[in-house]
């Protein structure tokens, strides 16, 4: 499904990931462990915002769909998480703030477990990695590679920062 047609439709006005894809579409977003809400979280932030651009887009659904093929065999997970469940905004991991919440929902994206309000890559999540260096897809890839050992994640984030 093209990203540059997602984005051309929010900008004539078409809202509602549901209205998005066809039966088609559809389809070949679940073969790859995608939905059609976070195709469209993207176009909406791309337009609004500026970002993520398409490549950001295409690796952060690659890493996914990584996961969703080598770790979850192609079955998705029947788990969903919301928002309220997420570790707040302001905790902190060894005094960086944010890096609780977005292994969070890194961990969630990789498995294909949020909810519709949430979005791996907000502006939010766009304001930590840009302020500590760090791509959308290789904080996915290090969040995966370091499973349960959060002083991995640490270390890494504060490495790149420099």
């Amino acid at each position: 499904p093209s990203m540059t047609k997602r984005i051309d439709l929010y900008k004539k006005g078409q809202r509602g990931s549901d209205t998005y894809f066809d039966r088609e579409e559809l389809a070949a977003l679940a073969e790859m462990g995608a939905s059609a809400q976070e195709i469209y979280d993207f176009a909406e932030d791309a337009v609004n915002h500026g970002e993520p651009d398409f490549a950001t887009a295409l690796l952060i659904t690659s890493a996914r769909r990584d996961y969703f093929m080598t770790i979850q065999k192609g079955v998705k997970s029947e788990q969903v998480t919301s928002a309220d469940q997420l570790p707040a905004k302001t905790d902190q991991l060894e005094g960086v703030e944010w890096l609780p919440r977005i292994i969070e929902k890194a961990r969630l994206k990789l498995r294909g477990e949020m909810a519709q309000e949430i979005m791996y890559c907000c502006g939010g999540d766009r304001r930590f990695l840009n302020s500590h260096r760090i791509h959308p897809a290789d904080f996915l890839r290090v969040v995966w590679a370091a499973g349960e050992d959060k002083a991995k994640i640490l270390n890494y984030v504060l490495k790149s920062k420099g």
